[in-house]
């Protein structure tokens, strides 16, 4: 069965840059010299987190969708990855790459679909 690979790539993409984000603001709580810093690195996480958590479930939905072609969820993904971005607006441009990829995976998925249910 064919699978999208757009959305495939934007999911992938997500969690990769979870995980840089992760590793990113949880470094700089935890390699801190002064309490200010480690003030400073939590204050930022905090700001940073709604924009991970979204961007991290907005790939899991972008990947749930696209390996069993659901197109609703490849939408719902890329619905998230848009307000991931809305969310934390000077990080905006890291997740434009997964917008593009996740709203034409979710036009390949419907494409897909609606060849599968004519055969």
């Amino acid at each position: 069965m064919k699978k999208s690979k757009a959305a495939i790539i934007a999911g992938v993409l997500g969690i990769l840059y979870t995980i840089y984000l992760m590793a990113h603001f949880g470094g700089a709580i935890v390699n801190t010299t002064s309490d200010a810093e480690a003030l400073g690195g939590a204050i930022a996480s905090a700001l940073v987190m709604p924009q991970m958590i979204l961007v991290l479930l907005a790939s899991i939905f972008t990947l749930v969708g696209a390996f069993i072609n659901k197109a609703g969820f490849v939408l719902t993904g890329a619905i998230l990855f848009c307000v991931g971005a809305a969310v934390f607006f000077l990080y905006a441009i890291f997740i434009v790459p997964m917008i593009v990829l996740s709203f034409i995976g979710y036009s390949k998925v419907k494409k897909i679909k609606a060849t599968n249910s004519q055969i």
